[in-house]
């Protein structure tokens, strides 16, 4: 699924139609201190070796999500496009 790198979009702190970057969003770091980790971390330990995972159903596809950028103001606001797709998301040079 190919998207622009700059639309025009309504921005909620202008409260008008303005021109939006087109980001990825970057996941950020994963939480050191979280349960999952833990429990992880806790299994691994010794000579166990590595921990198999549970098998979960595979769904039909992923939210894509972008993250759009005033051009004005600079506010950030994400954006779901479309339903679940199998195609990832490329922004058009």
């Amino acid at each position: 699924m190919k998207i622009a790198k700059e639309i025009t979009t309504y921005c909620p702190k202008c409260d008008k139609h303005t021109p939006h970057m087109v980001k990825m969003p970057s996941k950020g770091p994963q939480r050191t201190m979280s349960k999952a980790t833990r429990r992880h971390n806790r299994a691994i330990r010794g000579y166990v070796g590595s921990v198999e995972p549970q098998i979960h159903p595979k769904k039909l596809g992923k939210r894509q999500k972008v993250l759009l950028e005033c051009k004005e103001c600079k506010y950030k606001v994400e954006r779901l496009i479309g339903g679940r797709s199998k195609k990832k998301i490329e922004i058009k040079v």
